[in-house]
């Protein structure tokens, strides 16, 4: 007999995800054979910025999210830069670099330790984490202190890490300083010391206490290396520029299909968005997004999201840490719910380390912007990634205004729901096959869906009463 269970909505994430998981017994143990992800509120970004100023749009777009605003901003100046085809001075390269690895950073920690850990220890013995669940649980009562202890210790870390962006930036999150053409800040010594300082700490965290904590959770949890697959096709635009013409980045762009070990150059022109099971115009899917529309229809049919289906060459494609460091071969160890946590880890380390070269390349007086003459009329797009995976921007302007404007987020891909084809989304599929031992207490789906670190509030955003 098939049992549904509802997850609505998943907590220790950000925005409102609904999960329904269909178990069934097969081959004597209970397992998830189906499974439905939905977002359930309306982002209207896309319709805000129709009529406005460009330079309104790493403003308004940051809002759509606070966790990761930074990639926002990046993807929307990054769009005006490709449009003027204005190569920034090189000081403000790398202090936006150095603004969003900051934002990876404490993100990243963010999520292991307050939003994902707890499917795995008992939190404080205090409110909010009473009362808990009587489940799966393989840490002693020693290493599970060490590791509440830690979870502490990440909050003060996260807040340092917004603190090192803003040194530069001026405030987090949302800040004003990216701009087409540059930065707005011309870094000064007492700023560059302060950051050094913020870093050093971020990066002692990283190395003595965030990588240990990750490895000893897939070690005891090493059966999760086998869960949560999915189709094993992996998609990353790329990011953190070396040089100003962008020719070179920290994360290399590239698509791998199947968990192959080769990878395939990346066409923008394969991406479009589906939305049969969507609440969208049936008219508006399989558009490429530099044409894309945003016609939402509520009710319809069978749609079952708020948010659409990216597809690259029609296949639906998994996005986050993993996909990048498996792009660069940092990391091909395999597709489940511990190498993405892995992944992340070890991508934080990579971005810490490299932060310190940038540091290091930025001199105070440095030229930091360059005036961007944007054209009345061009489509343009910025690609880049977001903590959670790839972020890309698309504009359209006419007579100096935004006339369309479309934004693919890393937990659209992720999270999308069926296809026109009616193939899954990533998440549905990664959900397929996960033993559950108690359809009232479905930690072991939490634990697939954390691993993904779904952002609801970068997915879908506005409703109306009613």
């Amino acid at each position: 007999m098939a049992t549904f269970t509802v997850i609505d909505p998943v907590t220790r994430i950000e925005g409102h995800l609904k999960i329904e998981v269909k178990i069934e017994a097969y081959q004597g143990v209970q397992q998830v054979v189906d499974a439905q992800v939905a977002g359930t509120l309306f982002r209207g970004f896309e319709k805000l910025l129709v009529g406005r100023d460009p330079l309104d749009a790493q403003h308004i777009t940051q809002r759509i999210c606070g966790v990761c605003p930074i990639s926002h901003a990046m993807a929307a100046v990054m769009t005006l830069d490709k449009a003027s085809k204005t190569a920034i001075p090189m000081t403000a390269l790398l202090l936006r670099n150095l603004v969003m690895g900051a934002n990876f950073v404490e993100s990243h920690i963010l999520h292991f330790y307050l939003l994902s850990a707890l499917d795995y220890i008992d939190g404080p013995a205090q409110r909010p984490w009473l009362s808990t669940w009587s489940i799966d649980r393989r840490f002693n009562s020693s290493q599970t202190a060490t590791l509440i202890g830690h979870y502490l210790k990440a909050i003060e870390m996260k807040r340092k890490g917004q603190e090192a962006a803003a040194v530069f930036c001026g405030k987090m999150p949302h800040s004003p300083a990216f701009i087409p053409g540059g930065f707005t800040n011309a870094p000064t010594k007492a700023q560059i010391t302060l950051f050094n300082s913020y870093l050093a700490e971020l990066l002692d965290f990283v190395y003595n206490v965030y990588i240990p904590d990750a490895e000893a959770l897939a070690s005891v949890y090493s059966d999760y290396s086998q869960i949560g697959r999915g189709y094993g096709n992996l998609l990353a635009y790329g990011c953190f520029d070396e040089n100003v013409t962008g020719t070179s980045k920290l994360f290399t762009p590239g698509v791998i299909l199947n968990g192959s070990k080769t990878k395939s150059a990346l066409t923008v022109g394969n991406i479009t968005e589906q939305v049969k099971n969507s609440w969208y115009q049936d008219s508006t899917s399989k558009l490429r997004p530099d044409g894309g529309k945003t016609e939402p229809v509520y009710p319809k049919g069978a749609a079952y999201s708020w948010l659409k289906a990216p597809r690259y060459a029609n296949a639906p494609m998994e996005v986050g840490p993993l996909a990048r460091m498996w792009m660069t071969g940092d990391y091909r160890r395999g597709i489940s719910v511990m190498d993405r946590q892995l992944a992340r880890a070890y991508e934080t380390k990579k971005i810490a380390e490299a932060m310190k070269r940038w540091i290091a390349g930025v001199k105070e007086g440095a030229p930091v912007y360059k005036r961007a003459v944007i054209p009345s009329s061009v489509t343009a797009f910025g690609l880049t990634e977001a903590p959670r995976g790839a972020l890309g921007h698309w504009v359209k302007l006419i007579s100096s205004k935004i006339s369309n404007y479309q934004v693919i987020t890393p937990t659209c891909w992720n999270c999308s729901p069926r296809d026109d084809a009616n193939q899954l989304g990533p998440l549905e599929k990664a959900l397929i096959g996960t033993v559950v031992q108690d359809p009232d207490k479905p930690v072991e789906v939490l634990r697939v869906i954390h691993s993904m670190d779904p952002c609801l509030d970068c997915a879908v955003h506005v409703m109306r009463a009613k």
